[in-house]
Parts: C-alpha cells; sequence; structure tokens
C-alpha cells in the first residue's frame, strides 16, 4: 500500500435503529428552538409518525413550523419559493431545519437551509454546477436534522441537493462540504409503509451508490470499506423488502445501506449509471431509483475489465465463489447476480421499456455529463455512450 492521503466528510451525529424516531425530541435541543419543516408528501403529513414527531418536538420545547411538501424531484422554482417563504418569515438565530421523506424532501431541505444564509443571487440556479454563475456556498447553511423515510438515495449523508429543470432542461448539484447535515436521525420502521415499488427504486439506487463509489476511480479507503458493507447487506435484502415489507432484518439493511451509500458516494464520487440516469430524469421524467437501477447491469459490463478487481471483491463479499473462482468469474456472476434483482423487483432491462425512444439519446448523452461521470472507471466517448445506450432500446 503507497503513502495514504484522503479527507473525510460525514454528519457530525448519526443514530441509527428500530424505534429511534422517539428520540427526535432530544436530538432537536442540539440544533435550536425553532424547526422548519420539509415533508416528503402530503400522504406523510397525515400519518400518525409525523404526528407522533410534532408531538415529540414540543415536550422537547422546539416549536415545529410546516415550510414545504413536496412530493416530486425538487426543481429550481421550489427552493426559490422555499426560500422565500422562509425568510418573509425572517429566520431567528435558533431555526433550524427538518427534511422529513426521501431524497426529494431531504435534498430540499439542504437546498433551503444553504441558500437561507447564502442569498447573493435570487435564485438558486446561480449556484448550481455547470449551469449557473458559479457562486459558491461560503456561509454555513441554518443546522439540519435529515429523518429519511425511505432507503435509498443516502442524501440524509451527502454534501449536495440535486436540483432539476425543465425549461431549460439540466439536473445539477448545488454542493458544498457546508451542506452536509448536523445531525442525520435513520428510523428502519418508518420505510415500513413505503410501497413495493418505491422500495425497489430506492434500494436499487443505494445499491447502485454503493458499487458505484466502490469502483469510482476518486474512490477513498474509508468510503470503500462502507460501500463493501452495503453492498453485503443490501444485496441480499432488497429482494425480501420489496416481498415482505415487515421484515425488521429487510428494512434495517436496506436503511443502513442506504445510510453508508450516501456517505460513500459524498466522499468517492458515482459513475456511469448515476451520470446517464439524471439525463433519464430531465429529458424522460423517470424516477431517480429506476432509472439507476436500469442502467446499472449494464454500466457493470462497462466497466468490468477496468474494474475487474473491485467488483471481484464486491462479489465475495456478497458470497460468490470459490477458492479456484477468477476474478472474471466472479465478476460474471455478480453482475448475473444484479441482473436476477432486476428482474425478480420488477425492473426493465431496456430503455424502451421506460419508453425512451432514439431521438432523444443525443440529448440524453449531452446531459449525462458531469460530476458523477467524471468517477466512472472506464473513460466513455459520446460516440461510445450513443452505442451502448442504443444496444439498451
Amino acid at each position: 500500500m503507497g503513502q495514504l492521503n484522503y479527507s473525510l466528510i460525514s454528519p457530525a451525529k448519526i443514530r441509527f435503529g428500530w424505534g429511534v424516531c422517539s428520540e427526535v425530541g432530544e436530538l432537536a435541543q442540539t440544533l435550536g428552538r425553532r424547526a422548519r419543516i420539509v415533508l416528503g408528501s402530503r400522504t406523510l403529513a397525515k400519518s400518525d409518525e409525523y404526528r407522533q414527531i410534532l408531538e415529540q418536538l414540543r415536550a422537547a420545547g422546539i416549536e415545529p413550523h410546516h415550510l414545504v411538501t413536496i412530493s416530486h424531484e425538487p426543481e429550481v422554482g421550489d427552493v426559490d419559493q422555499a426560500v422565500k417563504t422562509l425568510l418573509e418569515h425572517s429566520p431567528l438565530e435558533g431555526d433550524f431545519l427538518i427534511g422529513l421523506g426521501g431524497g426529494a424532501a431531504i435534498d430540499l431541505a439542504k437546498a433551503v437551509a444553504a441558500m437561507a444564509t447564502n442569498h447573493e443571487e435570487s435564485s438558486v440556479v446561480d449556484y448550481l454546477e455547470g449551469v449557473g454563475r458559479g457562486i459558491n456556498i461560503t456561509e454555513s447553511p441554518l443546522p439540519m436534522m435529515a429523518i429519511p423515510t425511505t432507503a435509498g438515495t443516502g442524501s440524509e449523508a451527502t454534501k449536495n441537493a440535486v436540483i432539476s429543470s425543465y425549461d431549460p432542461k439540466f439536473k445539477k448539484s448545488l454542493r458544498s462540504d457546508l451542506m452536509v447535515p448536523d445531525v442525520v436521525l435513520v428510523d428502519p420502521e418508518l420505510t415500513v409503509t413505503v410501497s413495493p415499488e418505491t422500495t425497489a427504486y430506492s434500494g436499487m439506487d443505494a445499491i447502485t451508490q454503493c458499487i458505484e463509489s466502490y469502483i469510482s476511480k476518486r474512490s477513498q479507503p474509508i468510503p470503500r470499506a462502507l460501500a463493501l458493507q452495503g453492498t453485503r447487506l443490501a444485496v441480499p435484502s432488497i429482494v425480501d423488502a420489496v416481498n415482505d415489507p415487515h421484515s425488521r432484518q429487510a428494512r434495517s439493511r436496506m436503511s443502513h445501506a442506504a445510510l453508508l451509500s450516501g456517505i460513500a458516494l459524498a466522499n468517492s464520487g458515482l459513475g456511469m449509471a448515476h451520470g446517464v440516469a439524471a439525463a433519464l430524469g430531465v429529458h424522460c421524467k423517470i424516477p431517480h431509483g429506476l432509472a439507476c437501477a436500469v442502467m446499472l447491469p449494464v454500466a457493470l459490463r462497462v466497466n468490468q475489465t477496468v474494474a475487474q478487481r473491485r467488483l471481484a471483491e464486491l462479489a465475495l463479499e456478497c458470497g460468490h465463489g470459490t477458492d479456484d473462482s477468477s476474478d472474471a468469474q466472479l465478476v460474471e456472476e455478480f453482475i448475473e447476480r444484479i441482473e436476477a434483482i432486476c428482474q425478480s423487483v420488477n425492473i426493465p432491462s431496456k430503455l424502451s421499456g421506460l419508453g425512451v425512444t432514439k431521438s432523444q439519446l443525443p440529448e440524453i448523452v449531452k446531459s449525462s455529463r458531469g460530476n458523477s461521470m467524471s468517477g466512472n472507471p472506464r473513460e466513455l466517448t459520446d460516440d461510445e455512450l450513443q452505442e451502448i445506450l442504443e444496444g439498451m432500446l
């Protein structure tokens, strides 16, 4: 091993476990006195779980205020409007954000927390990578707690918020080391009521993140260890979580894998599957987790030669191979297992199964370039990526 040289970014406080949502008031007290809440769905807003969280916050002396509910991946207008609403109520010392929901709610909360203290310009677009004016987040965001209700995006542990636009079309990140949530509360019990479809899509997102961050050309030592464990937990558990939503073991393993995937990607980056998934989201409005799931087997085959040793390590971690197995055999078994999982949880194997047409591919290829694709182990030209995607129609 050569001389190590790396840094690690992660939330300051993580509380994980079945039923730990009962500790939300105690954890919130470390952040402030007035909570601005970003919710992930109207159904969640009417749930017993949300009612109990509000009761626990009030019992701890925290004043909760609903800021916004979002049921889609956040767009520029969502961020700008939520920030405007927040600023109209004059945030005071002791104000903090709670993102409660899936990745969309947590990303929106992270963006609002950052823009509330960094509003040199009136729109978040000027702060987004590759499309705005390149303005950086320089002031510490409002404190924030992330409480995921799905097991997938890992947004609770990342340093970015993914923001979309459909006119013009882009899907880019608001990114800063300062944006990692201060407190993360992961209670797998909150995921029990999530639909089988969402469980599958979000779970495949977590698996993709673990794998891609492990083989990324920017991968780092500690995140690799976390990604390895996340893969070992999630690969055998996702089908059980989809088919038996009340399985405490499957739900806990998927939630833990999602958290680990977030820490891993925040430090090591991602790859081709996520690069193309972002483009599929903005040009075809395909849910992010579904897009990642469709792209993962193909991305593994694209990278199987250049990342063979690391993929073989993932295969061994998931129980594949014998003492006589070559790396090539291990990788092939691992890819076949991922393909079988996708089939089991009803993920299409072709882009045409998602309604993608050949005429859309040039724009998808163009929009696939970005932070995620830059971590892919194998360099791909636009022509190569076009050919790969054509083969998926």
